[in-house]
């Protein structure tokens, strides 16, 4: 009777057999052969999307006409507005001689480029100091003999026969501070409304 030759299990699988698949260990897996991480394959209708490019903040700009545009508050507004008017009463005491009309045609663009200059906070505090800077710039212009009640007299008179120009210059103030204030509560409900998230 033949007996078999069996093969010891110490000598490994038979080489004739196919050796199974040998699966990646974890610390490989999802890389490549030469150890590189392999990214997924993407969707060939997805692109990817560029990064947001930050654009700087324009840079401001110069006044329309290159004209001066300060913000002056309300003591700087009142002493703009007080020293040019007494610079003017001298001018006009000099070259016109003190003619009040000159004096109150010159009041006009001080109160205009009063109410334009006076920053947003303070604005109705520019009409306040108009009368002030009309009586202070009399000094100069106001008829008087040399001595105090003389020229207290000549002030007063001509504050009586100027009111026009006074009243003018005061409402030319008025109604460019009404503007602007128009136009800063506008301009500040347009950016609460457009900063509200949709409903």
């Amino acid at each position: 009777m033949e007996q078999y030759r069996t093969r010891s299990p110490r000598y490994g699988p038979r080489r004739d057999r196919p050796r199974p698949p040998r699966q990646p260990l974890p610390s490989q897996a999802g890389r490549g052969a030469g150890g590189e991480p392999v990214r997924a394959a993407r969707p060939p209708g997805q692109q990817r999307r560029p990064a947001p490019v930050r654009r700087p903040a324009p840079a401001p700009g110069p006044a329309a006409g290159g004209l001066p545009n300060p913000r002056l508050t309300w003591l700087g507004s009142g002493l703009f507005c007080t020293v040019v008017m007494f610079l003017l009463g001298l001018l006009c005491s000099v070259l016109f001689g003190a003619s009040l009309t000159a004096y109150g045609v010159l009041f006009l663009p001080v109160c205009a480029l009063t109410a334009l200059w006076v920053r947003p906070g303070d604005l109705m505090t520019a009409p306040v100091v108009m009368p002030i800077a009309f009586a202070v710039g009399l000094l100069p212009v106001a008829d008087g003999e040399g001595g105090t009640s003389s020229t207290l007299m000549g002030l007063v008179t001509a504050l009586a026969t100027q009111a026009g120009w006074l009243y003018g210059g005061t409402l030319i103030a008025g109604l460019i501070v009404i503007v602007r204030r128009i136009h800063l509560v506008h301009r500040r409900r347009t950016a609460g409304t457009g900063a509200r998230p949709p409903a």
